[in-house]
């Protein structure tokens, strides 16, 4: 099938077109930059400009990844309005393809699998957290809401919607992992604030055979928790990854320090929630990599 993919040249959309080749489908990828990005892709991938480039090969099937990184700077307004635009425009571009294919009596992609991120529950303490957990108001929350609304639109249109809450993606050559090693290496790791929070985390072989999964499921739809059923604390990252290393971790980096540097945007790194993936489990789903431990050694053995 013809699989319409926004972000593909990222650190996760790169492994998934990858695997989509390999399974034989056809590949159409959204950049304003076709040249930059088509080393980073299969060879023979349609790479496009626009998602409304695409009205005239209408895709089977969506995967929708596209959005700036949240931790790239300080959340100002300008770069709140930024993070939000760079994800609710285009998903609406996908609803818009989506609604002239139907108008025009064709068929509007029959699955559309979109990314959220955990932020969408905000800070939730110790408790554990599934899809019908009731998120917490705060600005990491209304940014997933709004991208997750843009999304369900599509289904009006016919388009079934299956949301992937994202936990944080562990791999080597990018993702979490890229910032955290250099300090871990050189023994100077350690713990953020007191170690309490939680880290939801996903291995990115298990979050693409996790959207692989979603876009098969002919009845799965709403949101999914996009992370390892075996969440730790920041502190039980700390030491697991530490050891995998074989080194010491004491170097915690008080709350203050964070707040101070980060603003707003250090309660990504204090606050977090023991998030689960019980609705990708309920429907059979199976990881791959279940606990940080077997997923560290993979990345870093």
């Amino acid at each position: 099938m013809r699989v319409l993919i926004t972000g593909g040249s990222g650190f996760v959309g790169q492994r998934l077109c990858r695997r989509l080749k390999e399974a034989g489908h056809r590949l159409l990828v959204v950049s304003r930059e076709p040249d930059r990005v088509r080393d980073r892709l299969p060879s023979g991938t349609d790479i496009r400009r626009s998602v409304l480039d695409f009205v005239d090969t209408p895709p089977d099937a969506i995967v929708n990844l596209a959005g700036e990184s949240i931790a790239a700077r300080r959340w100002s307004d300008d770069q709140k309005k930024r993070l939000i635009d760079s994800r609710v425009n285009i998903t609406r571009d996908l609803v818009m393809l989506c609604e002239q294919l139907a108008a025009t009596g064709g068929r509007a992609p029959a699955v559309m699998v979109s990314a959220s991120a955990m932020g969408y529950y905000g800070d939730q303490g110790d408790r554990e957290v599934t899809e019908e957990t009731p998120p917490h108001d705060e600005f990491a929350y209304r940014l997933c809401k709004r991208w997750e609304d843009a999304a369900r639109e599509a289904a009006d249109f016919g388009t079934r919607v299956a949301i992937l809450r994202i936990g944080l993606v562990l791999d080597a050559g990018g993702g979490s992992l890229q910032k955290m090693l250099p300090p871990f290496k050189l023994g100077l790791g350690g713990r953020f604030g007191d170690g309490t929070q939680f880290m939801p985390w996903v291995h990115r072989e298990d979050l693409v055979r996790a959207i692989l999964f979603l876009l098969d499921g002919e009845e799965l739809e709403g949101p999914f928790n996009g992370s390892a059923p075996h969440p730790v604390t920041n502190a039980e990252f700390t030491r697991v990854l530490a050891k995998q290393l074989g080194r010491p971790a004491i170097f915690p980096v008080p709350a203050i320090v964070l707040e101070t540097a980060f603003g707003e945007m250090s309660r990504l790194l204090l606050t977090g929630a023991d998030m689960r993936p019980q609705r990708l489990l309920d429907a059979g789903f199976e990881f791959k990599f279940p606990t940080l431990e077997q997923a560290l050694a993979d990345i870093l053995g």
